[in-house]
């Protein structure tokens, strides 16, 4: 089994190296010849440390990294200085997803769509609850009841790879009109399985002559519906590897900051699904 310390090192070597391939991804400071001690590439690995190390916030990340691998990260910033840059670095965050697709194995055109309830409080909070509301965050439904926050659509290769993700407040559709065709633009082409709610036919056939692409549910699937809802369970594999990275229970001051962690997390897992991390 790895080392904590080689797990640090291989997150490191991988951030570092896409940096230095892509240095135009540093633009985004003030100064292109502004270059602090503590290097992006430390930002983002200690931020998906979390993921590694199993817990629920990055502030634990932070102690149990200074506390016990300090050596490691000799010119460590605090907590604060940290976090701000981690959410500054979120555009570099979505570009190493990209990379980390790019090395996965995706044979075939078979896609998932689906969607996950972001929360961001406790349910004992919604009578008073005013966090996010100005950014977004809304009441919304899901089969387990009432919650209070976002809702996260995904895109997903039945390999269980996140190709596309997007967050939108937890009221809107699965159905909505802009998010399909955001999802199935990324899709491009191949058959794409859904659930039950896509069934507005009008839509599927806008979709499919549009996107060059074919939606099917389990109750189109026929006698092959057994096999297309095993299919669409692996999207159920994918949400659960995200619950076990605690992606619902973020409870970020700012939709910048929810939407910067989330993203890490689907990162992680990109990560561990092409093998570049164990």
């Amino acid at each position: 089994m790895s080392s904590i310390v080689d797990t640090l090192t291989q997150i490191y070597v991988l951030v570092a190296d896409f940096l230095a391939e892509h240095p135009d991804q540093a633009h985004w400071r003030r100064s292109p010849n502004d270059q602090p001690v503590f290097t992006d590439a430390e930002v983002i690995t200690i931020g998906l440390m979390q993921s590694v190390l199993g817990v629920a916030t990055l502030k634990q990340t932070y102690r149990l990294i200074a506390n016990n691998w300090r050596d490691c990260f000799p010119k460590l910033c605090c907590y604060g200085q940290w976090l701000s840059r981690l959410h500054a670095l979120s555009a570099l965050v979505g570009h190493l997803m990209g990379q980390a697709i790019a090395h996965h194995k995706m044979p075939g055109r078979l896609y998932l769509v689906d969607s996950k309830p972001i929360p961001v409080c406790k349910p004992i909070r919604h009578g008073r609850v005013r966090l996010l509301r100005p950014e977004g965050a809304y009441f919304g439904k899901s089969s387990t009841g009432w919650f209070f926050g976002y809702k996260l659509h995904l895109l997903v290769h039945h390999t269980g790879t996140i190709l596309y993700a997007l967050l939108t407040p937890a009221n809107f559709s699965d159905k909505d009109e802009e998010i399909l065709h955001t999802l199935m633009e990324w899709a491009g082409g191949g058959v794409v399985l859904c659930d039950h709610g896509y069934r507005d036919q009008d839509l599927r056939a806008q979709l499919e002559a549009e996107y060059g692409v074919m939606l099917i549910d389990p109750q189109q699937a026929g006698a092959k519906r057994a096999l297309i809802s095993s299919l669409r369970e692996r999207i159920e594999t994918t949400n659960s590897g995200l619950w076990n990275r605690f992606v619902d229970r973020v409870f970020s001051r700012s939709f910048a900051g929810l939407w910067s962690v989330i993203k890490l997390k689907m990162l992680h897992f990109n990560l561990c699904q092409a093998g570049l991390l164990h």
